[in-house]
């Protein structure tokens, strides 16, 4: 599954928003991740370096973020339920570790 440059551009959007809706921060979402800065910000960006099972696990980790934050996740245009079924005939996806939000 190869994304075009309009679709990684697409997708790149929808990750920034979803990150913004999380309240999290890249640091956040890179250890949760056990991504490099430069791991994350390749994958944030759809990179076409980027490592497509990384793609499918940010957006994975981003949208349950969204929810386990009490908001509603921007929607995948690109990456959703029917590309996933495709991805999985290509890739070894992996299922994305949850962040533990403490209360203050």
């Amino acid at each position: 599954m190869t994304l075009n440059a309009a679709e990684r551009h697409r997708t790149g959007e929808e990750f920034a928003q979803n990150l913004a809706r999380s309240g999290l921060t890249p640091h956040d979402v890179a250890t949760d991740l056990a991504f490099t800065p430069e791991r994350l910000r390749r994958t944030l960006d759809v990179d076409p370096a980027s490592d497509p099972v990384d793609v499918w696990q940010l957006r994975d980790y981003l949208r349950q973020a969204v929810l386990d934050a009490g908001g509603r996740p921007a929607p995948y245009t690109v990456l959703n339920d029917r590309s996933r079924l495709r991805a999985r005939l290509w890739f070894r996806l992996r299922d994305a570790p949850r962040h533990v939000f403490t209360r203050a």
